[in-house]
């Protein structure tokens, strides 16, 4: 499964419904960093003690996802290390930006995790399962779980990244992060097809490209060229028709992801290839199931 060395979460317009182009999109700030106008707004609101250091740290935080420069990002993070080491985003963004190899990045967003831990405190853990992510102290520590599943996928440890999206997406099974997409591509790329099966029901809503063409590939995989493959890959079509192209070969996936995924969009189809296109390779047969099954106008198609 193919993963960026940079630790982040799914690029800002994925799931919006937006059918805008990326270069017709205004650039936005870091997500994370727009919390902070949140946080702002409901201080005072919460309930139980506020730590003043933490929140301190925490605010420069949200400082240095709005930095531009690299340096100044990297001095944000370890002063806000230095005045709360329960700064979980801190960890986070020095696992982004300085981390050379996924040990140091699995090492960096571990030591996150146990501080947000600590942060978030146990009430959390027992009170708030199913909407975590609703309360904003606990989303540091759900961006370093994040960030640590992806490194130890990175390094490896592949039973250990699973588990980690698992106990993400039991927390919040909204899963506002896209922890899901991660999970689907590690399982599918272990051929865990049952599980792979399961996930993919428990998100049986999804209309993506990433669910959808999973979806058909999966049915292809346990069952061959059946009408009931042949109906889900005509349902992926719908969803987004850029994708056969970029699977088959026929138009090149530019060395630069896009910046943001449009529903429907070229950038949602180059992002479901870059995760998944060795999957489809892999399986037997699936191409070529694929390239008799789309639309002669979508076979004859040129690349650009």
């Amino acid at each position: 499964m193919p993963v960026s060395k940079k630790l982040r979460e799914p690029r800002a317009g994925a799931g919006t419904g937006s059918r805008k182009k990326a270069s017709d999109i205004p650039a936005l700030p870091d997500r994370r960093a727009m919390e902070g106008a949140l946080s702002r707004f409901t201080a005072g609101f919460g309930s139980g003690p506020v730590d003043d250091a933490l929140a301190q740290a925490q605010d420069l935080m949200y400082t240095a996802w709005e930095t531009p420069d690299h340096r100044r990002r990297i001095s944000l993070a370890d002063q806000a290390l230095r005045i709360s080491p329960l700064c979980a985003d801190a960890y986070v963004l020095l696992a982004e930006e300085t981390a050379a190899t996924p040990e140091e990045a699995i090492e960096l967003c571990r030591k996150g995790m146990e501080a947000g831990e600590r942060a978030v405190g146990p009430a959390a853990f027992r009170d708030n399962v199913g909407h975590f992510w609703g309360l904003l102290k606990t989303r540091p520590y759900m961006r370093a779980r994040s960030g640590l599943a992806q490194a130890l996928w990175m390094a490896g440890h592949r039973d250990e990244a699973i588990d980690h999206y698992r106990e993400l997406l039991r927390l919040n099974p909204n899963d506002n992060q896209g922890n899901r997409y991660l999970l689907a591509a590690c399982l599918l790329d272990l051929d865990r097809d049952e599980d792979l099966a399961a996930l993919l029901d428990s998100y049986g809503w999804e209309h993506s490209a990433e669910w959808s063409y999973t979806a058909a590939l999966l049915d292809f995989r346990r069952g061959g060229d059946t009408p009931e493959g042949e109906a889900k890959l005509r349902q992926a079509l719908k969803v987004n028709a850029h994708v056969p192209a970029y699977l088959l070969g026929r138009k090149k996936l530019p060395r630069v992801p896009a910046p943001y995924i449009t529903m429907g969009g070229e950038d949602e189809a180059q992002e479901y290839v870059r995760r998944h296109a060795a999957a489809w390779t892999r399986t037997a047969g699936a191409t070529e199931w694929l390239a008799k099954h789309i639309p002669d106008d979508k076979r004859t198609s040129r690349r650009r």
